[in-house]
């Protein structure tokens, strides 16, 4: 996600498949169809598929799903996207992430494939992910939608063992339609029928339509409240469904939201009720999830412009549902002096982002960093958040002045874009495994 960083062989590859074809989001799968058809249809060969869709918790979820399975001995592949530091990031065969000779390699071969026809590079990508997954032998593959899900170039899987479709909410509504209940029929776009599938918090009007979608299908969709429940203990969590009640350890993924998504993942999972889901799995999964960006504390050269006593967390997250997540954490860091530092992407609704948050922070900072792919200027930040929020004007600087002005220990959280992420965590150099 670097901007003046020079490009491997993979990203100059990619680079070149910009040009097959005029935009860079079109949602629609006869291309891709075609690719993998050219290809002997490794969408065909792959192991056992949960499916996600959703607008915020996506790569949470995915994360426990990924964590659940592997405590229990199973080989996870993992397509997610989009990518902070490297784009391998975006594929993982078995437990490990993509190596560059092998990513390579298969984008060329994709590349050759595909002779110059019209194609996205999403869908390119996809295709590549899709082979090394029907190469790589695996017991479960976790594939998350890029955007949407009716057309999303994932959906080519025609027959997912389970779906899971996290929280919906505003975004991306110049390509999914302008109200939560569009929105949702295009997430839905990915239930299968004889599939099951969870979800868990909705919006009433978003939930509706999951619902109608399931029953034109006919397929049993487990929705929380009524078909499971998940809710905070002393000690941890505890979820119930009609397969029983287990009590497990809170998540590794800090903040409330994280309940939600965690439960989505068990529900998606006791649906399916593969042989090897116990709950000695479930609860070292919640245990270890590990998925940067989500509310991620940081130790590096950034963490280092604070003083010592002080902490530095990251979150990705940029839409409405982001903030209002957000918001529901910062009032459990009341032990502490709160500063935001905030940088959001173009086009982005960056007052709704902001409008939750603003009354929590005890200063709030804009920034945009150099390397951030289409930032939204700093001034526009500014004045999103009713001239409540500093030019920084990048994360290094804002964090020099917040330790400048003293006074207790205090958090910082760094968000509002997955881009900034990337950036934040190339210069802490924080590495992602």
């Amino acid at each position: 996600m670097s901007g003046d960083a020079p490009l491997g062989r993979a990203e100059a590859i990619i680079e070149r498949l910009h040009s097959l074809f005029p935009r860079v989001i079109d949602l629609e799968l006869g291309r891709l169809r075609r690719l993998l058809a050219a290809l002997g249809h490794p969408e065909r060969n792959l192991p056992p598929v949960i499916h996600v869709a959703g607008t915020n918790g996506k790569g949470s979820t995915c994360a426990f799903l990924r964590a659940i399975a592997e405590a229990a001995g199973q080989r996870v592949h993992v397509y997610s996207s989009p990518h902070l530091v490297h784009f391998n990031e975006r594929i993982r065969m078995a437990g490990t992430l993509v190596s560059d000779a092998l990513l390579e390699a298969t984008l060329e071969e994709v590349e050759q494939v595909n002779a110059g026809a019209p194609i996205t590079v999403f869908e390119v990508i996809t295709g590549a992910a899709f082979l090394l997954f029907s190469r790589v032998p695996a017991d479960l593959l976790v594939l998350e939608t890029g955007l949407g899900g009716r057309f999303d170039a994932t959906n080519v899987v025609d027959h997912p063992v389970a779906c899971a479709i996290t929280s919906i909410s505003m975004d991306h509504m110049d390509f999914l339609g302008d109200t939560l209940a569009k929105i949702a029929g295009e997430k839905a776009g990915i239930l299968k029928r004889g599939t099951p599938a969870a979800t868990g918090n909705q919006p009433p009007e978003a939930q509706m339509v999951l619902e109608d979608v399931a029953a034109s299908l006919d397929i049993t969709l487990a929705v929380r409240g009524q078909d499971w429940t998940i809710q905070p203990t002393e000690s941890g969590l505890r979820y119930a469904d009609p397969g029983g009640v287990l009590e497990l350890p809170r998540p590794a993924l800090p903040g409330p939201h994280q309940a939600d998504n965690a439960g989505i993942a068990i529900a998606a999972l006791r649906s399916w009720n593969p042989s090897w889901l116990t709950e000695a799995a479930i609860t070292a999964g919640l245990a270890t999830a590990t998925w940067p960006a989500r509310l991620q504390r940081l130790h590096g050269d950034l963490a280092a412009l604070l003083p010592p006593d002080w902490e530095l967390w990251l979150d990705g997250g940029h839409n409405a549902g982001a903030g209002e997540a957000l918001a529901a954490q910062l009032p459990l860091w009341q032990d502490r002096p709160r500063h935001l530092v905030v940088g959001m992407k173009q086009g982005k609704e960056s007052a709704r982002f902001l409008r939750p948050l603003v009354p929590l922070a005890d200063s709030l900072w804009a920034v945009a960093e150099p390397g951030q792919h289409l930032a939204m200027p700093v001034e526009a930040i500014i004045e999103a958040s009713g001239g409540h929020a500093q030019a920084g004007p990048q994360v290094a600087d804002a964090l020099r002045a917040i330790a400048a002005k003293g006074g207790p220990p205090g958090r910082v959280l760094i968000c509002g874009s997955l881009y900034l992420a990337g950036e934040v965590l190339k210069a802490d150099r924080t590495a992602i495994v």
